[in-house]
């Protein structure tokens, strides 16, 4: 979209990395309240949008209300609390260039691969590739904005006999646009949030759609648009009637939260019960809805206005607890002996992570190695100076996180600038264990917990999963506090 930067203006004051949900958020953030600060986007996608814009499986959507997944700058106006993606796609573009912010995008189509940090100059040597080429850009603080996982690359586990079907195997990350599923046969194998959007999406073209799944997880309904919401929409401005609503669910989510920690019997024994009622006499809700976890040791999963049910409960889809002995030129062969008759194969297998966008760190010539960083507030690295990056809430929606951070970098920034100082550094406290950054059962965060930083045993090294204390830590609490060291150009503080 623009071009390239060139050797005369090649230093910027803040380098956003990722032109999607957070990075917009990021540079309306930096747009606001650091005026004087001169920054730019990159992108390694061809178009702003990030994960809305990668996703183009059947039904794709949020499994978080919009009212709480959007921006607190840009009220939510649509009729559909729990979004499509193309919605939220057009909404963060709509962000962007209702404030300019697609102007300060320098370029689309590229990676960045490696930043090196040096005290000397306090700054940051990016490099960037594109198109096999590669070039460097400086910047005096780092953001990353670029999720968690791999756009790349998908967990995708291999079975026995996958050469032999005759069928199209595909995975929801890598949506293929030419694949015409109606009429047709489909398994999806997976149990998480991906499977549950999938199955009646597709379930309204296909002939039949099974949901096969290893193990089960939590499903909850919830109503695809918000009444509340829609009742304050009706008496107040939009703004404030937003801001209301956006409380309400905060509330909500953290007094579920609350309730499925102390109470995981109840709140399990409640979901299966909602289940129950949802799919009718026909399916065994205790075998397919009960997970062996405790509620919220995952993520749940939602089913706006009950549609999973509804596919299940009127025969247009099934499900199927199993595990998969082989492919065969027909389908799946089961653990149980089953065979399931099969056209397509959707393999909603869930993520792979990656930090940073694999990105590659550099501080005075040392490398710095991820895992063993313990990430301070949930938003830095210790021991890496001038650096940010955005990580969501595993049990509330990302951009509430991601919108603290926001506001916490650019009051970081603002005391840099009154202390007159070029550096500012959370430096590790040799009293602080570390310990695993997410305390999250699901398998893609298993399986990526190496790739991850730690947490620390205490503040501000521990992350909180809880949106009113880090307010009051993030927004309100002191920027100098001890633990944050500022420097001159020169040498770490």
């Amino acid at each position: 979209m623009l071009k390239a930067s060139s050797a005369a203006d090649d230093l910027v004051d803040v380098l956003i990395i990722g032109a999607g949900l957070s990075g917009i958020g990021a540079a309306r953030h930096l747009q606001r309240h650091c005026p004087g600060k001169r920054f730019a986007i990159f992108e390694a996608r061809e178009a702003i949008g990030g994960t809305w814009d990668l996703f183009r499986y059947p039904g794709v959507r949020s499994d978080s209300d919009m009212h709480t997944l959007g921006y607190a700058f840009k009220p939510w106006t649509d009729a559909q609390a729990i979004a499509d993606g193309p919605a939220i796609l057009r909404y963060i573009r709509e962000a962007a260039m209702e404030t300019g912010i697609d102007r300060h995008i320098r370029r689309f189509g590229c990676r960045v691969v490696a930043a090196a940090w040096s005290s000397a100059d306090a700054c940051w040597t990016v490099s960037i590739e594109t198109a096999g080429k590669t070039e460097t850009m400086r910047a005096r603080f780092l953001y990353c904005c670029s999720g968690y996982y791999s756009y790349e690359e998908a967990h995708r586990p291999e079975f026995p006999g996958e050469a032999d079907f005759h069928g199209a195997i595909v995975q929801p990350q890598f949506w293929p646009r030419e694949l015409d599923y109606a009429g047709k046969r489909v398994v999806v194998i997976g149990s998480g949030a991906t499977a549950v959007t999938l199955v009646p999406a597709m379930a309204e073209r296909a002939a039949h759609v099974t949901l096969l799944q290893r193990s089960p997880s939590y499903v909850v309904t919830r109503p695809g648009r918000d009444p509340i919401g829609e009742r304050l929409g009706k008496l107040l401005p939009a703004r404030p009637a937003y801001a209301l609503t956006r409380w309400k669910n905060v509330m909500t989510s953290m007094l579920l939260y609350r309730l499925a920690r102390s109470r995981p019997d109840r709140v399990k024994a409640a979901i299966q019960r909602m289940a129950a009622e949802q799919l009718g006499p026909g399916i065994d809700a205790g075998n397919h809805f009960s997970p062996r976890y405790k509620p919220r040791d995952q993520r749940v999963c939602v089913a706006p206005d009950a549609d999973l049910f509804a596919a299940l409960r009127e025969a247009r889809a099934s499900v199927i607890t199993d595990r998969i002995a082989r492919f065969t030129p027909r389908g799946l062969l089961l653990e149980s002996g089953a065979e399931l008759a099969a056209d397509v194969v959707v393999m909603a297998t869930g993520l792979k992570l990656r930090m940073l966008g694999g990105m590659n760190l550099c501080v005075d010539g040392k490398p710095v190695r991820i895992n063993e960083a313990i990430a301070y507030r949930g938003m830095m690295l210790s021991d890496v100076p001038n650096f940010a990056m955005a990580f969501g809430y595993t049990n509330a929606s990302w951009t509430l996180k991601a919108d603290l951070t926001a506001g916490y970098v650019c009051r970081l920034l603002r005391r840099m600038d009154r202390r007159g100082v070029e550096i500012a550094v959370p430096r590790r406290e040799k009293d602080v264990e570390p310990q695993p950054l997410l305390d999250f059962s699901s398998g893609y965060v298993q399986r990526g917990l190496g790739a991850l930083p730690s947490q620390g045993t205490r503040s501000p090294w521990r992350v909180h999963q809880n949106y009113l204390r880090d307010l009051l830590l993030i927004r309100y609490g002191r920027v100098d506090d001890g633990v944050m060291r500022f420097g001159r150009r020169g040498a770490l503080p």
